[in-house]
């Protein structure tokens, strides 16, 4: 039985009802990115997909726009009216210091030269430009399974998780632990500003016990996410 995003979603409020004060990743992100939000910041969704955090913020984005590699998700796009181009992240089609804000979800693990990309973040961001990102931490054990996994990902994807295997593209997880992020960042010349681990126990949550042990196992592990914060 396939483990769809609504059934993942009861879950996490279950798991919010066992943990009172826990957010998921999702939620996290989108508080974090209204933390250093303004009406007049200039807004780029680096690997916009079909949509994401701007549809949450709406109309109180007077500046946005969205980059993403993948024509089919742009052309597919939830926010017609949202100004967008099919871009590589280590080649952005952007002057220097133009963006104030960039927020970045599930792109990180995608990346095969993290060094490449963040230059660019660097490049393109304002003097105090922030570029806030949402990606799975490779330390964790949804993550390592994901890798032992990896020779049949895109069939299990769908299978388990009832995703399109179009919608699966290639993990690297080349920068996806805390000393690899902070590493590149300050290779770059990019400053860590937040890097806030979160768990969350529904991944493997295929049955009610496997559910009920991964609340355990939550516990014990390494978070599944990070949301952080980059400043230039």
């Amino acid at each position: 039985m396939a483990l769809s995003l609504d059934r993942q979603n009861q879950l996490r409020e279950q798991y919010r009802r066992l943990r009172p004060g826990w957010q998921p990743a999702t939620e996290v992100y989108e508080a974090t990115i209204r933390q250093y939000f303004r009406p007049e910041t200039r807004v780029l969704d680096l690997g916009c997909g079909r949509g994401g955090v701007l549809e949450q913020l709406g109309e109180l984005v007077e500046h946005p726009f969205g980059f993403d590699p993948d024509l089919l998700s742009l052309r597919e796009h939830r926010l017609p009216t949202l100004p967008r181009a099919q871009s590589l992240a280590d080649r952005l089609p952007l002057r220097d210091e133009c963006i104030d804000l960039i927020v970045c979800s599930w792109v990180f693990e995608h990346l095969t030269d993290p060094v490449a990309v963040f230059r660019e973040l660097h490049r393109v961001l304002t003097r105090d430009g922030k570029v806030i990102f949402l990606t799975p931490n490779s330390a964790s054990l949804v993550a390592r399974i994901n890798h032992l996994l990896r020779p049949v990902q895109r069939l299990l994807v769908e299978r388990l998780y009832g995703r399109a295997e179009a919608d699966t593209f290639p993990i690297a997880y080349q920068i996806n632990t805390q000393a690899a992020i902070m590493r590149t960042a300050e290779r770059v010349g990019l400053h860590c500003d937040l890097l806030r681990g979160i768990d969350d126990p529904t991944y493997l949550a295929f049955h009610p016990l496997l559910f009920r042990l991964s609340v355990v196992v939550s516990r014990l592990t390494p978070p599944v996410q990070w949301v952080g914060v980059l400043s230039k």
